[in-house]
C-alpha cells in the first residue's frame, strides 16, 4: 500500500473498530535511518493497535529501524518480503528477498533480538524472476504452476523462519512476478492459491498464519479465520472501508472479539469524527485533501455516492475553504 496509505488514512479506518491491526505502509529502514524519522514513524494515539512495516536487505539497518520503531509505540515489526514493485525489487528487497531465503531468515533473526515486541513477516507463496528466464512462456509457465519445488521451497522458508522467531506468518497467495507484471498485474493475474497457504498449518503449527490476497467480502474474510489464524485487507478496506465494520460486527458475535460496547458509527458519524481530526490537523498546517482523498470510498454503493466524492475531492482543493467540504459531505450522507 505504498503510496495509498498514511497516518491519516489509518486514523479514518479506526473509526470502523477498535480492534482490527492496522498496518504503516511500507517504510525503507534506511529511510528511517537516514531521513526524517520522526515524521516517517508519527500516528495518533487513536489509531493504535498499529504495526509498523519496514522494508530493506540490510540487517544492521532493519534492526536499527526495527528499534526505532518500537521507541516510537509501535506494536509490530512486519518486514516485507512481498512487495513486486520494480522500485523495490531495484532496492534489492521486497519479493526479491525470496530468492534469498537464508537471508530472510538472517534479517529475521536481527530484527528479532533487536526488539521486544512482535515480529512478523509477510510474503508470497513463491517469487518468478522473468528476467534470468529469456523466453515469456517459460516464466509465464512459472507463474501458472505451483509444484513440488515450489511447495519446498515455501515449506523449507516457513520452518526457517518459525525457528528464527517469527510470530507470524501473513502470506499472500499468489507468486509474486520480478520484471515482468506492474504491481497491479501482481495483484490480478497470477492465480490465487489459499489450498496452498493452507498447507503451511501443518509445518508451522505453532505459528500463526494470516491470509492476504483476494479477499472482497467479510465472508471471504470469515471464511480464511475458519482455518487460519487471520485475514489481511488491504485495497477493499481503502476503497470499501465498511468492510471492516461488517468484520467488527461478526467477529463480536461470533465471539472472537470481546464485546466491549462498540457498535460501528454510521456514515454521518464517521465524517463527524473525522471533522474534529480535520480541524486539529487544518490548525497544525495540514492540507485537507491529505485527510479526505482517504474517504472517497465511505458511500460506497449508496445513494449519493459520485457527488459525494465529487464534493470531497474539489472541495478540499480550496486551501482556504477549512473543513467546509467535509460539512457539506456529511449533509449529503445524512441524506443517503
Amino acid at each position: 500500500m505504498m503510496d495509498w496509505t498514511d497516518r491519516h488514512c489509518r486514523y479514518f479506518l479506526r473509526g470502523f473498530s477498535p480492534h482490527v491491526l492496522l498496518y504503516t505502509e511500507m517504510v525503507t529502514a534506511a529511510a528511517l535511518i537516514h531521513g526524517d524519522a520522526q515524521r516517517l514513524l508519527r500516528f495518533d494515539a487513536a489509531e493504535q493497535p498499529v504495526a509498523l512495516q519496514i522494508g530493506g536487505s540490510d540487517a544492521a539497518q532493519l534492526a536499527h529501524a526495527a528499534r526505532l520503531g518500537e521507541d516510537a509505540g509501535y506494536r509490530e515489526i512486519n518486514l516485507n518480503c512481498g512487495c513486486p514493485s520494480d522500485r523495490v525489487h531495484a532496492g534489492a528487497f521486497g519479493a526479491c528477498l525470496m530468492l534469498r531465503p537464508a537471508h530472510v531468515v538472517h534479517l529475521v533473526e536481527a530484527i528479532r533480538a533487536a526488539v521486544t515486541i512482535p515480529v512478523t513477516v509477510k510474503l508470497r507463496i513463491g517469487v518468478v524472476d522473468a528476467t534470468s528466464q529469456p523466453r515469456p512462456a517459460d516464466w509465464r509457465e512459472a507463474v501458472a504452476r505451483f509444484d513440488e519445488r515450489d511447495r519446498a521451497a515455501l515449506h523449507a522458508l516457513a520452518r526457517d523462519l518459525a525457528s528464527a522467531g517469527v510470530d507470524a506468518l501473513i502470506v499472500h497467495a499468489r507468486k509474486a512476478v520480478l520484471g515482468a507484471f506492474s504491481p497491479k498485474d501482481n495483484r490480478e493475474v497470477p492465480p490465487l492459491r489459499y489450498d496452498v497457504v493452507e498447507t503451511l498449518r501443518e509445518v508451522v503449527p505453532s505459528t500463526p498464519l494470516i491470509l492476504n490476497g483476494g479477499l472482497r467480502t467479510a465472508e471471504q474474510a470469515l471464511s480464511a479465520i475458519e482455518t487460519l489464524d487471520g485475514a489481511m485487507l488491504g485495497r477493499e478496506a481503502y476503497h470499501r472501508p465498511q468492510v471492516l465494520g461488517e468484520l467488527h460486527t461478526a467477529l463480536v458475535a461470533r465471539g472472537r472479539w470481546p464485546d466491549d460496547g462498540f457498535r460501528v458509527p454510521t456514515p454521518a458519524a464517521q465524517i463527524e469524527r473525522m471533522i474534529a481530526y480535520a480541524e486539529r490537523e487544518l490548525a497544525a498546517g495540514e492540507a485537507l485533501s491529505n485527510i479526505t482523498r482517504h474517504m472517497l470510498g465511505l458511500l460506497s454503493h449508496a445513494p449519493g455516492a459520485r457527488e459525494f466524492r465529487r464534493v470531497l475531492s474539489e472541495g478540499a482543493r480550496n486551501r482556504s475553504a477549512g473543513t467546509l467540504p467535509l460539512k457539506q459531505a456529511l449533509d449529503l450522507a445524512r441524506a443517503a
